[in-house]
Formats: C-alpha cells, sequence, structure tokens
C-alpha cells in the first residue's frame, strides 16, 4: 500500500513545531511517528489532562484524538490551496489513567476530496486501550 501523505517531507519536528502557542503545546502533546498511512502521537497524564477525580480527562483524550487527526488530515491535502477543520468527534473511554503517558495513533477511513474520516485508537504504556475516537474532517478551499 502507498503512502497517504501529500506532505512527503514532512518530519516530526516540523509536525511539533506546529504545535507552538496552542493548544497541544499545553497539553504536552508531542509527535511521535509518522508512518506510511498512520500517525502517532503521545500526551502525558498529569495535574494538565487530568479532570477531578484524578483521572485522563475525557476532553484531554479528544483534545488529543482532534490534534492528531486534523494534523493528519494536513498532511493529506494540498496546504497551499485547501485548510481542514474538524466537524464531528466522537470518542468512546474505555479505560481510567491516572498517571503516564497515552498514545494516539491516527489511521484513515476515508480520505475524500472534501471529507476525510480518521480512527484514532489512544493506548497506554501497556497498549491497554484507554479511548477510541472518530474524527471527520472537512477540507475547504483556503480563504
Amino acid at each position: 500500500m502507498s503512502a497517504i501523505w501529500k506532505s512527503y517531507g514532512a518530519t516530526l519536528a516540523d509536525l511539533n513545531q506546529l504545535s507552538k502557542g496552542t493548544m497541544a503545546e499545553v497539553l504536552g502533546i508531542t509527535f511521535t511517528e509518522i508512518g506510511a498511512n498512520y500517525l502517532k502521537a503521545s500526551m502525558p497524564v498529569d495535574n494538565r489532562t487530568r479532570q477531578p477525580y484524578g483521572l485522563l480527562h475525557g476532553g484531554a483524550s479528544a483534545a488529543l484524538a482532534e490534534t492528531i487527526g486534523s494534523v493528519a488530515s494536513s498532511l493529506c491535502i494540498d496546504t497551499e490551496k485547501q485548510i481542514c477543520v474538524g466537524i464531528e468527534i466522537n470518542c468512546n473511554h474505555i479505560r481510567g489513567k491516572k498517571d503516564g503517558l497515552v498514545t494516539a495513533t491516527a489511521e484513515a477511513l476515508h480520505i475524500g476530496s472534501t471529507t476525510h474520516v480518521w480512527d484514532i485508537k489512544i493506548r497506554d504504556e501497556r497498549e491497554k486501550l484507554v479511548c477510541v475516537s472518530r474524527l471527520t474532517v472537512a477540507i475547504l478551499k483556503k480563504p
């Protein structure tokens, strides 16, 4: 299977630079791996990402999923002519996590000319499933 990315030269350093000054930077999200058909990013479970009961906040998981899916979409478009924006996200929170690190893997379910749909699985250090998310992204003409 060939790579899905149009931005073939994108590096992890490039992707992590995109996070500067954004929610991703605040939450400590770091891009860790680019495969031919997937993207991975990690996020710490700490005081920035926990809810009052001491567990990983569902909103933080959703932010991780939206971040990785949106960035993955940006790698599949012509960024000179197009932008991508999330239009729907669903998250099923499977297991609680109190500390450590979670890693999200985004894989495309659909790469169309006007929408992309991403399957995103968030796992802990032991590869236990923490959250499953589906993100739909709209592909728009650049204003």
